[in-house]
């Protein structure tokens, strides 16, 4: 077996080439909902999906999402793949540090800046959800040490593994190099050991960041730094006269918390408001039957030229459909 089946067969990918300096910092302005732009990338010869998303700094679950017909592992010399670099931002206040779960990504807000940066990011297991709720930063600490809590050690334990009380920082730490303690202690944004694992759901409650981007956001944020989880799988928003939903599968433990189309006719017609607006409702059932996590227009202001985005064949006044039978 080749050394490139073998890491297949584990599950394992090969990066190839370096990583890209991707733009992950974008101004915001009043009024502005939507951030960052769509693009594309070919892969190589020996590439699976997994190695473009890393290369080009996209969670796992993402590209896979936005790219439903391309093989995860063998895509092919030449394929075009989706990058999902544009977001709706989280209906969150835009300060300090929003997570949302089932979208996988963090979003950093600078104070006293008009700008947002946003990162892939991996969550707890459906077994060891990550708690949505508002938290503060209380410690920061480089090179950590790892101590699992006696839970996770039980779990490691019942499977035949042993863990040891104390990790020592170094390449079998999980954390990484650097690890932000939240205000519920066993809680942590940290690094990893094993970054081709982002953007899925493979923590035991914490938030795994690739080690460039914790070391980024590591150096911006503060104690007292607010993280404010949520839980958004569908989001909503403007810009430039076009409105745009995004879609994401919702957190299996949350599913009942997930409303799909009566949630999504809420949100635009909330984010419409008086605006004298037009709204396909096609397209919105469309997005949330997708669910590519890739922001879709859905609607335009009624002064907006009509353009391939906004041309449709059923579009309306904002006005939402009759409920399913």
């Amino acid at each position: 077996m080749s050394y490139r089946s073998w890491c297949l067969a584990l599950g394992l990918c090969l990066i190839n080439g370096p990583l890209l300096a991707i733009e992950r910092a974008w101004p915001i302005t009043e009024g502005m909902d939507v951030v960052g732009e769509l693009s594309h990338a070919e892969a190589a010869y020996e590439d699976t999906l997994i190695d473009v998303a890393r290369r080009h700094q996209v969670g796992f679950e993402a590209i896979r999402r936005a790219n439903p017909e391309v093989n995860t592992w063998i895509p092919g010399e030449g394929t075009r793949i989706l990058l999902p670099h544009k977001f709706i931002l989280p209906d969150a206040r835009r300060q300090d540090i929003v997570v949302n779960l089932p979208e996988m990504r963090l979003y950093y807000f600078p104070r006293d800046e008009s700008r947002v940066m946003s990162y892939p990011v991996s969550i707890g297991r459906m077994d060891w959800g990550t708690p949505v709720g508002t938290l503060d930063v209380i410690e920061k600490r480089e090179n950590p040490s790892w101590t699992p809590p006696d839970s996770v050690r039980k779990a490691y334990a019942e499977r035949g593994e042993e863990l040891p009380r104390v990790v020592p920082p170094g390449p079998d730490n999980p954390m990484g190099d650097y690890a932000i303690r939240l205000s519920r202690p066993s809680y942590l944004i940290h690094g990893t050991n094993w970054s081709t694992g982002i953007g899925m759901r493979s923590t035991h409650g914490c938030i795994r960041m690739d080690n460039d981007d914790i070391g980024e956001l590591y150096s911006r944020v503060s104690l007292g730094t607010s993280v404010n989880i949520v839980n958004q799988p569908i989001k909503v928003g403007w810009r430039k006269g076009l409105l745009y939903l995004e879609a994401h599968p919702p957190l299996e433990e949350l599913e009942d918390d997930a409303k799909g189309m009566d949630e999504a006719v809420a949100k635009v017609m909330d984010a419409v408001g008086e605006r004298d607006a037009r709204v396909d409702w096609s397209r919105v059932r469309s997005a949330l039957n997708e669910v590519s996590g890739v922001p879709q227009v859905v609607g335009w202001e009624a002064d907006q030229p009509l353009t391939t985005s906004t041309s449709a064949t059923s579009s309306a006044r904002a006005e939402p459909p009759a409920a399913d039978p």
